[in-house]
């Protein structure tokens, strides 16, 4: 199949770089950008003299052959022979939000361990054979995400040896109670750690605000719940949940799809188990006024300025203008935000926004590092961006530019492996369209202005929106209380006087 994948201006023909992504979003980004008459005007010169190429980029999508084998393990194959390499991606529903309510981080623990030996190898063999392969072995259940991924990948000559390994671990964790009492040594102080970064401590108030008591509050494992699992805890999740009716397999690489089809029966041929049905959507905090909540950390020389609205299911047809409009607001370095707090005031290395949209309704982030003196003023910068974009329609350079940067990157990513894998994965696990990524050019292309300003008004909601600040309470909260009611809350959440 083939799509017209359109780029406005087509800017510096170098060859997939990230400098190549930075001019494809566009030197003339926000040029035109309106201002209020208090607000001086930008003092960033744009000359637009990067050599531009108006044709039409045209694309050949590869259809992936979808399998399900006996046992309901469903397999998605896409050859590609340009190396002789091969990638393989499992996603096993429900990831985190199997998690059980008095022990956060049950999913990343088992998916942590699954490395840390089998009925057949120990930790150490296992390591030893992906190094002497070459090749990658690497399982997680990240926060928030609705499946475990576990992922490998080396020479296509190897991938019996790889799938051998792969099917191990997935199927034969032995979850030795030395290897967990290593590893829980070492979730404590890689927990130590996060919770002395203030944009982890962000996270974590942040997700409090928002999905209140909920699994999906919960951004990492607790100190509780490092000490009180068991082997038996993981073995009961990894029983209920780890099985191939829940599964999905990605393959990508140098084979012929009916030879790989074979060998992946080979080795998970034999593993049982249906499919559960899918999770009721966590429960969320209703829609709450505005407020903003302070994490006291004493003596820090930044404040770390996080502000966000609930956002969209990945179902949600709200999704190719919710991203276009990230993409002008806080999507890069020609971004609004990047261009105010730092191009134009000096306030930060970096201001940027995103959004995450799974099974449940995800979220819309705003945030930036800041130096503690500036703190009123970036808040002040914030909100003015965030009142622009919900009051102004969105010039039609700067529109362009941010579409194309999109288109841009697609494109692009249709030259990783790893990436395009990731996208076909995406429209099995959330039940899009088989013709998904092949309309999504035109569809992000077809974003209008209207369309922007309408997004801004429901995912940037200033009437509504969750600000969550870490620093210290003594040098900013005076600044802080200029823009809202202020709750301050310690490191743990805990409110404070």
């Amino acid at each position: 199949m083939q799509s017209l994948v359109r780029f406005f201006n087509f800017a510096r023909a170098a060859a997939f770089t990230a400098p190549l992504l930075a001019a494809l979003a566009g030197p003339g980004a926000g040029a035109a950008r309106a201002q209020e008459k208090s607000t001086p005007m930008s003092k960033i010169e744009r000359l637009n003299r990067a050599p531009v190429n108006k044709d039409i980029l045209r694309v050949q999508l590869p259809r992936p052959a979808v399998v399900k084998l006996p046992n309901g393990l469903t397999v998605i194959l896409i050859e590609d022979h340009k190396l002789p390499t091969v990638a393989f991606t499992m996603w096993i529903r429900p990831g985190q939000l199997g998690d059980p309510g008095d022990l956060p981080g049950l999913a990343s623990f088992t998916a942590g361990m699954l490395r840390e030996g089998t009925e057949r190898r120990t930790s150490a063999q296992i390591a030893a054979q992906v190094d002497s392969l070459g090749a990658s072995l690497n399982a997680n259940s990240a926060f928030g995400a609705s499946y475990t991924a576990i992922s490998a990948s080396g020479l296509i000559g190897d991938a019996k040896q790889i799938l051998d390994l792969m099917g191990d671990i997935v199927l034969h964790p032995s979850f030795a109670a030395d290897e967990l009492a290593q590893y829980k040594h070492r979730e404590e102080a890689a927990l130590e750690q996060r919770l002395s970064n203030p944009g982890f401590l962000a996270q974590q108030a942040m997700r409090r605000v928002l999905y209140g008591e909920a699994p999906l509050s919960v951004a990492s494992p607790t100190k509780e719940s490092i000490e009180k699992v068991t082997a038996a805890d993981l073995k009961k999740f990894h029983d209920q949940h780890y099985s191939p009716g829940n599964t999905l397999l990605g393959v990508t690489g140098d084979f012929r799809t009916e030879d790989m089809r074979a060998l992946i029966a080979m080795y998970f041929a034999a593993w049982t188990g249906a499919g559960e049905a899918p999770l009721a959507p966590p429960k969320t905090v209703t829609s709450q006024s505005a407020k903003i909540t302070l994490v006291d950390r004493p003596a820090s020389v930044q404040t770390y300025i996080l502000a966000a609205n609930r956002a969209i299911q990945r179902t949600n047809p709200d999704y190719y203008a919710l991203e276009v409009m990230n993409q002008i607001l806080g999507g890069g370095p020609q971004s609004r935000l990047f261009l105010d707090l730092r191009e134009e005031h000096s306030y930060t290395y970096g201001a940027y926004s995103r959004f995450s949209a799974e099974v449940y309704p995800g979220d819309w982030v705003a945030s930036a590092a800041v130096r503690t003196p500036v703190t009123d003023g970036s808040m002040e910068r914030f909100t003015y961006e965030f009142k622009r974009i919900n009051d102004e329609p969105v010039p039609q350079n700067e529109l362009d530019d941010a579409r194309r940067a999109i288109v841009a990157g697609f494109a692009l990513s249709l030259e990783r492996p790893a990436e395009l894998l990731n996208n076909v994965l995406q429209v099995q696990h959330f039940g899009l369209p088989a013709d998904y990524w092949d309309k999504y050019p035109d569809r992000i292309s077809a974003v209008d202005a209207a369309q922007v300003q309408a997004a801004a008004k429901k995912y940037v909601d200033l009437g509504h929106m969750q600000w969550v600040c870490v620093g210290d309470r003594k040098q900013i909260g005076d600044a802080l209380a200029k823009y809202g009611s202020v709750t301050v809350v310690n490191a743990e959440g805990k409110p404070q006087n």
